[in-house]
């Protein structure tokens, strides 16, 4: 199914629903663009539909475009496994409001891929249960990825302490676990 075929497609099932096909490439899957306000219900619709059964996301990720707008844009890798198809959905948001809807409750495995997208690049997944960072330390300030990220970072470097503790408390730790495991 090429990009033309899948728009006719959603268009069909979605009425009203803004979707259109990205540029012909030499690459040979199907790339679609989607509007952020209708992305749940098309990434919905390719997992569930039984003509199309997107069943995995391989990859999620996003490209900042600075300083044109809409500055990013948030890539779906879908898989069809048993049509042995590939499609890749793209949503652009603009850099002043990079929001979108988590897509975690279709597939779970995104909740640690959105968490890296707004740890790198500071796009907001509205009902995501859980961001916070995943890459970067938890008091690291801004997102590295952006394309407006000062390159010449002036931090002070955060040092902790190894844990230091005696032979004895070691070697009791050992035993305790030792005696746990039978």
């Amino acid at each position: 199914m090429d990009s033309t075929s899948l728009v006719a497609w959603l268009q069909e099932i979605l009425p009203g629903v803004a979707v259109q096909g990205a540029p012909a490439t030499a690459d040979p899957h199907a790339t679609i663009l989607v509007a952020r306000e209708h992305a749940h219900d098309v990434l919905r619709e390719l997992r569930d539909r039984p003509d199309a059964r997107f069943t995995l996301l391989a990859e999620l990720t996003a490209v900042d475009y600075w300083p044109r707008e809409p500055r990013f844009e948030i890539v779906y890798i879908l898989v069809s496994i048993e049509q042995r198809r590939r499609v890749r959905v793209k949503v652009a948001l603009h850099g002043d409001d990079a929001h979108l809807p988590t897509v975690s409750d279709l597939w779970p495995g995104a909740n640690w891929l959105e968490r890296e997208v707004w740890d790198m690049f500071g796009v907001v997944f509205d009902g995501h249960g859980d961001i916070r960072r995943l890459l970067m330390p938890e008091d690291w300030e801004g997102h590295p990825l952006r394309k407006d990220y000062p390159v010449q970072i002036r931090m002070q470097p955060h040092v902790s302490e190894p844990l230091q503790v005696t032979a004895e408390e070691f070697r009791a730790s050992v035993e305790k676990d030792r005696l746990a495991r039978k």
